[in-house]
């Protein structure tokens, strides 16, 4: 069980990072709200018992099937990012451990993530089910098509790095929604984009920050 201590650090190298970054993202502080999500969901639950150690240092894991569970800073921003209010409905491409989702389960009415690997996707569904988050749904399935039965969606948030946006993800975002998204190739220059879509339907594009991710794999990214 991880000790208010290693938690508490956590959340200063957050702060840090936050401030350090200001000058790219233009934020200095992250929301309340959303550090008190991160408090809340212990991350610990989410890493494979060999990784628990490193559950609170500020960096990727790995998960299994050759993914990573993203570091707590990038999590942080990404969640911030969204600017989640309490009534939003969320898709997330990729739901991995089911972390990210956790930390938005905290601030928003519904998640429904989308995990293309079977075992993820299983193992992600059970965990969140035992730690009784009811506001999540995990479908297994190519996130590059997004779940427009659902949809639209209030934000969208990608935990992938995608060769270019999915203009279905765009399409399923609602008037005043925002798309939070690695875009990049592997082993290459990545850039943390900010999509928004104004009440009018026209859409933004802005780089955050520069990140490396795990790529999105699936039909549009194979």
């Amino acid at each position: 069980m991880a000790s208010k201590d290693e938690v508490k650090q956590m959340l200063r190298t957050i702060e840090r990072e936050c401030l350090y970054t200001s000058g790219l993202t233009g934020i200095k502080k992250f929301q309340k709200r959303v550090m008190e999500a991160m408090v809340e969901v212990l991350r610990e639950k989410f890493v494979p018992d060999h990784m628990k150690p490193f559950a609170y240092d500020n960096g990727p894991l790995p998960i299994g099937n050759g993914q990573t569970i993203s570091q707590p800073y990038i999590v942080a921003l990404m969640t911030d990012l969204l600017l989640p209010e309490q009534n939003d409905v969320i898709l997330e491409v990729g739901a991995g451990s089911g972390y990210q989702a956790a930390i938005l389960s905290k601030l928003v009415k519904q998640i429904y993530t989308i995990e293309i690997i079977p075992a993820l996707a299983k193992q992600a569904q059970d965990r969140l089910t035992k730690l009784g988050l009811k506001n999540i749904e995990v479908c297994q399935g190519d996130g590059y098509y997004g779940l427009p039965q659902h949809g639209p969606f209030d934000g969208i948030i990608v935990t992938a790095a995608a060769s270019h946006v999915p203009p279905l993800l765009i399409e399923q975002l609602k008037p005043g929604g925002r798309l939070v998204i690695p875009v990049g190739l592997p082993h290459s220059l990545q850039y943390l984009m900010l999509i928004e879509k104004d009440q009018k339907g026209e859409v933004t594009y802005r780089e955050i920050l520069a990140v490396a991710f795990v790529p999105l794999t699936g039909a549009g990214h194979g």
